[in-house]
């Protein structure tokens, strides 16, 4: 027998048959399910809401426990991880992602299967426990204010002059976004930072010329 036949003999022998019993099999799908449910609701909880996708959260559960299966699976014999390379090599995912948090979900997913299936279950939920606190202690922590968006309708043009006297006295910061003037009116929308909306909506509203006011929060990218 030359060298490479005993090579590949001690190879095979070595990964050929790995202790997955049902037991094991039992406790790494069990520990998965648990975490995959809690990622589940951590993602609820975290989402926002105009960006919540229930399929996209159930899908994330389920993406844990197939890749614990896989990575078990892959602990029995050499040739069946060779095969997953080369099955899992010709997948292509084109789902674009939209929000950047579904990314770090997604990858805590895949994660947690893969420690899982390897029995590492003190990793997993440590690993779930402190994703988990800095998710939630960075979502919380104060950078900045976002600004709002102050909605204008008026009769003319000449209202913006007024308007702009106004955001000067209660705004921190304001800048125009967008104008429309037809005949008939003019609409403007402003990006505001005020801590006296009332007062600056009390005033917008008893200007001459001035159709309707509408103020709203938003959830977009924060400026600096």
């Amino acid at each position: 027998m030359g060298i490479k036949e005993l090579l590949k003999k001690s190879v095979l022998e070595a990964f050929g048959s790995a202790d997955l019993s049902i037991g094991r099999i039992v406790v790494v799908i069990a520990v998965t399910i648990i975490l995959s449910v809690y990622i589940f609701a951590v993602y609820k909880i975290m989402t926002r809401k105009t960006f919540y996708s229930k399929s996209f959260n159930i899908s994330l559960a389920a993406l844990a426990l197939i890749t614990a299966g896989i990575i078990m699976a892959i602990q029995t014999s050499i040739v069946v991880s060779l095969g997953m390379v080369g099955a899992l090599s010709i997948v292509r995912f084109r789902t674009a992602i939209k929000e950047p948090m579904d990314l770090i979900f997604l990858f805590w997913s895949i994660s947690i299967g893969i420690i899982c299936g390897a029995g590492l279950f003190e990793v997993a939920i440590i690993l779930s426990a402190a994703v988990t606190v800095l998710i939630f202690v960075l979502d919380k922590l104060p950078l900045s204010k976002v600004p709002r968006i102050l909605i204008i309708n008026a009769r003319n043009p000449e209202c913006k002059q007024s308007v702009d006297g106004i955001l000067q006295k209660t705004c921190k910061s304001f800048q125009i976004k967008s104008r429309n003037i037809t005949d008939e009116q003019t609409d403007m929308v402003y990006e505001i930072r005020t801590d006296k909306e009332d007062q600056c909506l009390e005033e917008i509203r008893k200007t001459e010329g001035i159709l309707s006011i509408a103020l709203i929060d938003h959830e977009g990218e924060t400026t600096y």
